[in-house]
């Protein structure tokens, strides 16, 4: 007889490997580490395209404002820091125009400039809000101004005047203060030699708030010289259609043809100072006298035309 034992095969039975058994404390760690980083980046992005968002019509705003104090004083510093062989007005001579535009208190304010020189750019930036017109004697000037600058306003003027005929020119003028060359009149329609009557019909419309004459040539006796622009402005402040003053700059003052045509019709009870070679003149609006009147100033000079500009010893 076999032993029944020797087939015999022993089975172990084992309790299932529990899988389920506790996560590791690491990867608890890790999962929770990366839903984090999730959120912050989420919030991150929502963050920045709300503010974005938020600033950009501030940023518009600023834009459509007028210029910092900062970006003024950074324009004036270039227009009055060039190579000295570029004639241009020096630093307290543009200070005293960006200052009148500054405090301007038409909107817009409007300025017109006679002549087109190297702060022409500066101007226009400085009354970036306003109307701002040029005029000038050369043609050629004027057409490729406005090719370089298109947002530009110029336009050219003829002169029939001469600086050789400024003592005939004055004379003149004083002889029909009260008709032609009257203070307060419509320039389109004046036949006063002095009187600029080929500019654009707007600009006879408009109330100028500010004028400045850096035009034409006036050094050479050929030159057009700056007496019809002087007397323009004259009128112009005078006769403007809505009430207040006219600020008129007159720079090289010290010239025989601009010191002489300001004393007599921009006139000296209307200097309020003169800055290096700058005058800064400030004229009411006059109502119409019919003829009454017997000059532009209150007290008439007597300065002859033919001086020299000098004093005597």
């Amino acid at each position: 007889m076999k032993n029944s034992n020797a087939n015999t095969k022993l089975i172990l039975l084992h309790s299932p490997i529990q899988k389920s058994a506790a996560v590791s404390p690491h990867r608890v760690f890790l999962f929770f580490f990366i839903a984090l980083f999730t959120l912050a980046f989420s919030l991150t992005i929502f963050t920045t395209t709300s503010f974005s968002t938020s600033a950009t019509p501030s940023l518009s705003t600023a834009a459509s404002s007028s210029l910092h104090s900062s970006v003024t004083a950074a324009l004036l510093h270039y227009a009055s820091a060039v190579n000295s062989t570029v004639h241009h007005m020096s630093s307290t001579e543009l200070s005293l125009i960006a200052s009148a535009l500054h405090s301007c208190r038409s909107s817009p304010c409007r300025l017109l400039v006679f002549g087109l020189t190297h702060e022409s750019l500066l101007w226009h930036s400085l009354n970036i809000d306003g109307h701002t017109v040029f005029l000038d004697e050369s043609e050629y000037l004027v057409s490729s101004f406005e090719r370089s600058h298109p947002e530009i306003e110029a336009y050219d003027v003829q002169y029939s005047t001469k600086v050789k005929k400024m003592a005939d020119l004055l004379s003149l003028a004083k002889s029909h203060i009260g008709d032609e060359c009257r203070p307060v009149q419509n320039l389109l329609f004046s036949d006063c030699k002095l009187a600029i009557n080929d500019m654009p019909n707007h600009i006879y419309d408009l109330t100028w708030d500010v004028i400045l004459i850096d035009g034409p040539r006036g050094y050479f006796p050929d030159a057009p010289g700056r007496m019809a622009p002087i007397f323009t402005a004259a009128v112009l402040a005078r006769s403007r259609k809505i009430g207040g003053k006219t600020h008129v700059f007159v720079h090289e003052i010290e010239r025989d043809v601009e010191s002489l045509f300001s004393d007599e019709f921009l006139c000296d009870e209307n200097l309020v100072e003169t800055v290096d070679s700058l005058g800064h003149f400030v004229v009411e609006k006059e109502e119409h006298n019919d003829g009454k009147k017997s000059g532009f100033c209150k007290n008439p000079t007597s300065s002859s035309p033919l001086s020299s500009g000098e004093d005597d010893d």
